[in-house]
């Protein structure tokens, strides 16, 4: 198991890894929330805070010489379920013909207070 910790994503804001690589491939990422790389602000409003997220996590990804396609299972913790036709359109601009298995739920507060944090794992292709 490698920790993994990269500059193309923003920083752990707590005791964590921005993801693990197991021995086999498999990366399960940290949950994201929309903060800016450059300017550690997280994003305004839920549709910017999840087009940011995205952003983060392909950059992460890429990273690692992994994509979008590569992503076979993510999470989604919405602080307002109303709130999730907004997220599925702009999480849904990021997959073409992929679409990973998803779960939503609705959770009481996020970190920074932000209104959306995704996680994701992915796999190393053959």
């Amino acid at each position: 198991m490698k920790q993994i910790q990269t500059n193309k994503a923003p920083q752990a804001i707590g005791p964590y890894s921005q993801a693990i690589m197991l021995e086999n491939g498999t990366i399960y990422c940290s949950g994201q929330i929309g903060l800016n790389l450059k300017t550690g602000e997280l994003a305004s409003g839920v549709e910017l805070q999840t087009k940011q997220i995205m952003e983060n996590i392909q950059s992460l990804l890429e990273e690692l010489g992994y994509s979008l396609e590569t992503i076979c299972k993510t999470t989604i913790f919405l602080t307002d379920m109303n709130d999730f036709t907004k997220v599925n359109k702009i999480y849904g601009s990021f997959f073409s013909q992929h679409k990973p298995a998803r779960s939503t739920v609705e959770i009481s507060q996020l970190p920074k207070n932000a209104l959306v944090e995704i996680e994701v794992v992915a796999y190393k292709k053959n």
